[in-house]
């Protein structure tokens, strides 16, 4: 094991808030009300599930899903049933394997729960990452990508 997990808890919501930073390369406003918050707000809602990747008493990664609607959907939005996965991992512990292991360990949880797939938006650089564990594209825009594996 590379990383110690833990599961997210609704003490995590201003960590998650961070890791959508390194996961979307933008700088975000403390805007509660943008749209890439809505994979945050309200947390502990069903369908939520994650883990975070600590060392001592800090925390440097997280991944996570959550079920969004068709009238509020997410950037990789598929369906109502399938939730959609966010990874994102400090710059500075990246390309050690915690990345690897919370996902994992997300797709263990995701079929623990019953899903039967989960989704993802990445751009181009990052498929073949994500076609190693299963994910296949489902539709494509010149920004992002959108896959999907099935649990």
């Amino acid at each position: 094991m590379i990383a110690m997990l833990r599961p997210v808890d609704r003490h995590d919501v201003r960590f998650l808030r961070d890791m959508l930073r390194h996961a979307y390369h933008w700088r975000l406003s403390e805007d509660a009300e943008r749209p890439v918050y809505r994979y945050v707000r309200n947390w502990g809602r069903p369908g939520d599930a994650g883990v975070v990747a600590v060392e001592g008493p800090h925390s440097y990664g997280a991944a996570w899903y959550r079920l969004f609607t068709a009238d509020e959907p997410g950037f990789g939005f598929v369906d109502e049933k399938t939730p959609e996965l966010t990874i994102a991992v400090v710059p500075s512990r990246r390309g050690k394997g915690a990345g690897r292991e919370m996902l994992e360990a997300l797709l263990a949880q995701g079929r623990a729960d019953g899903f039967e797939a989960v989704s993802l938006s990445t751009d181009a650089g990052q498929v073949p990452w994500y076609e190693g564990f299963g994910f296949e594209t489902v539709a494509e825009t010149p920004h992002a990508v959108t896959m999907i594996k099935r649990l």
